[in-house]
């Protein structure tokens, strides 16, 4: 697959990253030499240096060719301007990044699909509906849905008095045969397991489950949790994201925000409605108390600075705040959130290779997701033509022993498969996958 990249920043160059390891044809566009050159000393990708909206450089780049044209620069209007010409000029799909989310609401997308854009997508917005998904359902660590909220994948830290604890996955199906669920990843300290029959579930283990969504009740049961319901929540760190999460949840929870620079929050008091804002040092423990920390059931952390962040969500939770969340910028600190006290990490650059990752992958794809701390992707496929998968049962198909069909939706049915279930065209199969099973996977879902 041939991919053309605009834009050498922190996605850019993350999206290069990941996309290099799967030996993909990679051409990465930036106007800045210094920084092409870095990439090329750690990544195995072809550079062009030169404006991403100048038919010029997009014919250096031989985006002609390219099956899908992405364009990440902190510039939106070149990102669209580059997403139009790449398209014109015979790229077979482009997507750009805008910071704007009045271009992603759907009365504009035939506009922008008739331009020659494929898909829009907002890194902010989708830390902040990541946020609210956290939010709604608090007991979670890690929440993802798929096809509406049919089945929910959620990851959850096993603690006593949960009832799965030093039980095997095969003794906990037998004793809950009425209540359908699937783990299909255990995160224990620094190791992914994937679950089998035999596999026990210990005390600390933070595992990912797969539940449909009528179910949930039953299950947040099963583990010994009780759902806190969440009415008071602080942000702290006026950002993009801040002020967008505010706006997602103002209308249904009791919202504090401060922010240090008192120009920005008066503009951000304008775009909201019903969002108290506050002007003071979000890393002020004492400002933090005056204003209620201990009285907040969340407290998100939305700095500029990563380790602000983890601390500023440290001292909320030793103040007794019931969930927590950070926006990291480094990658490599997303799996540490069980182990140092944070309930979730988040990270923009993650969220958007999730969102754009489902269009790189073949075989027609719903959705994709990574997992926190766990090398893997969970992803949705949708059968769209009679092939192999549809003519034998699951214990037939030779599945990858890396990868494993977790759900499947059929029409507004949720299914936990066992061996003897046979896919059908219409489905939607839910597929976790470590790395060295991912192209097997494809094959069977092409």
């Amino acid at each position: 697959m041939k991919i053309v990249l605009a834009g050498a920043g922190d996605i850019g160059f993350h999206l290069a990253e990941l996309l290099s390891y799967e030996q993909q044809d990679i051409t990465l566009i930036d106007s800045n030499s210094d920084v092409l050159k870095q990439v090329e000393e750690k990544l195995d990708v072809f550079t062009v240096k030169g404006d991403a909206s100048s038919p010029t450089t997009l014919g250096e780049a031989e985006v002609g060719r390219a099956d899908l044209f992405l364009a990440v620069t902190t510039s939106e209007k070149t990102n669209v301007i580059a997403c139009i010409l790449a398209k014109k000029m015979g790229a077979k799909q482009s997507i750009g990044r805008v910071s704007n989310v009045e271009y992603l609401k759907p009365n504009h997308k035939e506009t922008f699909k008739s331009l020659g854009v494929d898909a829009l997508f907002s890194p902010k917005l989708l830390a902040a509906q990541e946020i609210q998904r956290l939010i709604q359902q608090s007991y979670f660590t890690d929440l993802f849905e798929f096809e509406g909220g049919k089945f929910s994948l959620t990851g959850i830290t096993i603690k006593h008095p949960s009832n799965l604890i030093n039980k095997t996955i095969a003794e906990i199906d037998l004793e809950n045969a009425d209540l359908p669920f699937r783990p299909i990843a255990i995160l224990r300290g620094n190791n992914s397991i994937i679950p089998r029959g035999q596999t026990v579930i210990l005390e600390g283990d933070h595992v990912y489950f797969l539940v449909p969504k009528d179910r949930m009740k039953g299950f947040l049961k099963l583990l010994g949790a009780e759902e806190k319901k969440i009415k008071n929540i602080m942000l702290v760190g006026g950002s993009d994201v801040g002020m967008l999460t505010a706006q997602l949840l103002e209308s249904n929870y009791n919202v504090k925000l401060i922010e240090k620079i008192k120009t920005n929050c008066q503009q951000i008091a304008e775009c909201l409605e019903e969002t108290l804002v506050l002007n003071g040092d979000p890393t002020n423990y004492d400002l933090l108390r005056q204003e209620g920390l201990e009285e907040m059931d969340c407290f998100v952390s939305l700095m500029p600075s990563t380790e602000s962040n983890i601390l500023a969500c440290l001292m909320a939770k030793k103040s007794g705040v019931y969930k927590t969340i950070a926006l990291v910028e480094n990658i490599d600190y997303t799996h540490l959130s069980q182990n140092i006290g944070i309930d979730t990490l988040i990270n923009k650059k993650l969220i958007a290779a999730n969102n754009i990752f489902r269009f790189v992958r073949k075989g027609k794809v719903e959705a994709i997701t990574s997992l926190h701390g766990v090398d893997a992707e969970v992803i949705e496929y949708s059968i769209h033509r009679n092939n192999r998968v549809t003519k034998k049962p699951l214990r037939a198909l030779h599945f990858p022993e890396k990868a494993l069909i977790g759900g499947v939706i059929r029409a507004d049915q949720s299914y936990i498969p066992d061996g003897n279930f046979q896919l059908e065209v219409g489905d939607k199969v839910i597929v976790f996958a470590l790395p060295e099973a991912i192209s097997k996977v494809e094959e069977l879902f092409r």
